[in-house]
């Protein structure tokens, strides 16, 4: 047999339109937020797909790395090789895997690039990931080996990790 549950009525009166946009009106902006929300909308417009591998690629150079970017049709699970010496082989070498579609990112994605590392005799990987990542993944990323390291570029749920 169903059963059927009752509400009581609330004695807080309904506020009006008037009183409501009122409420808004007076409601204190938050700037981090909007700002955060504002550049999150840009990068998504601006760099979907292989572009945000491009904006990365960028992030590396101004922070002093050699970098190359393979072509987006042929990248073999590497978007990017970086190393930090003008003619790119000192150490750390970097290989970096830029996923930016909006689902999380699953373990298959994380063996891809450590395989890639190892094909490239690379020192780190940097897996980035725009729509974050699957909990197995978050799982057998704390147990690799090598530096790991976590930014959240903006307030949302965005993650740029490194193992």
């Amino acid at each position: 047999m169903a059963k059927i549950g009752y509400a009581r009525a609330s004695a807080t009166p309904i506020p009006t339109d008037e009183e409501e946009e009122q409420q808004i009106d007076n409601a204190p902006i938050d700037f981090e937020q909007y700002a955060d929300d504002a550049i999150e909308k840009f990068i998504i417009q601006k760099y979907k797909g292989h572009g945000l591998a491009r904006l990365i690629d960028a992030i590396l150079r101004a922070s002093g790395f050699t970098t190359h970017v393979s072509p987006p049709e042929s990248d073999k699970g590497v978007d990017i090789l970086a190393a930090p010496d003008p003619m790119g082989f000192g150490n750390p070498r970097i290989c970096v895997q830029v996923k930016s579609q909006d689902s999380a990112v699953d373990r298959q994605t994380l063996d891809q690039l450590v395989g890639a590392m190892q094909n490239h005799g690379a020192d780190q990987g940097l897996l980035v990931s725009w729509g974050g990542f699957k909990s197995a993944t978050d799982r057998e990323r704390a147990g690799q080996l090598g530096s790991f390291h976590t930014d959240q570029p903006t307030a949302k749920y965005r993650q740029c990790n490194s193992f």
